[in-house]
């Protein structure tokens, strides 16, 4: 998904190089802050805290069983120029869970030719603010930023189009978000991450 950042004064490459933690040193992070009963942002009650213990067992699955589709790594290992991936996200935020361990792998298979980092969104409202959905913070925000940081290429956020469209419809039907939760971990269940990486292999070909 394209998010409308022009004319829009963020120091990507400041935030990239400052703040931004690769992905086990974030994924230590929000097991620190779990550990000292926290979790990443200003709200540390226990349901963002049983949140974020959930989406550390969301992600250590897609670690352990996700595997890149070879469309995927093609188009990744066919990329002519190196790039740096910034991604915005927080340990509560049950698609990030499920969708940035993809982005490690993406990460991990460029042989250096994509650098991945991640910024908290709370930490960084003016860069979220730069790239909103439909008006809202949602996140998992990525952005392809180029060699040197300062410009942003391309970006997709929070999740794949289709879920996008079964989301809208599942909050027309019910209001309970333990229910809508439960409907969307369901989707990424049964989707095993193909439909983030259909989507992850169309952005990175616009790259050439």
């Amino acid at each position: 998904m394209r998010c409308n950042f022009e004319n829009v004064m963020v120091n990507y490459r400041e935030i990239f190089d400052e703040q931004g933690l690769d992905y086990i040193t974030y994924r230590e992070m929000v097991d620190r802050l779990l550990a000292e009963g926290k979790t990443t942002g200003p709200d540390n009650t226990e349901a963002m805290l049983h949140y974020s213990k959930m989406n550390v067992q969301r992600m250590s699955r897609v670690d352990k069983t996700a595997n890149l589709t070879d469309e995927l790594v093609s188009t990744i290992h066919g990329l002519k120029g190196n790039y740096k991936l910034l991604v915005i996200t927080e340990g509560w935020c049950g698609d990030a869970a499920q969708i940035i361990p993809v982005f490690n792998k993406i990460a991990m298979a460029s042989a250096g030719k994509l650098e991945l980092k991640f910024v908290l969104r709370d930490q960084n409202l003016s860069l979220i603010d730069a790239h909103l959905t439909n008006g809202g913070r949602a996140i998992p925000v990525l952005l392809v930023l180029d060699e040197t940081g300062n410009e942003v290429l391309l970006s997709w956020a929070p999740r794949p189009q289709i879920l996008q469209h079964l989301l809208k419809e599942w909050k027309q039907e019910t209001s309970e978000m333990t229910v809508i939760a439960e409907k969307l971990h369901g989707w990424y269940a049964k989707d095993k991450t193909q439909t983030t990486q259909s989507e992850m292999n169309e952005l990175f070909k616009k790259l050439g």
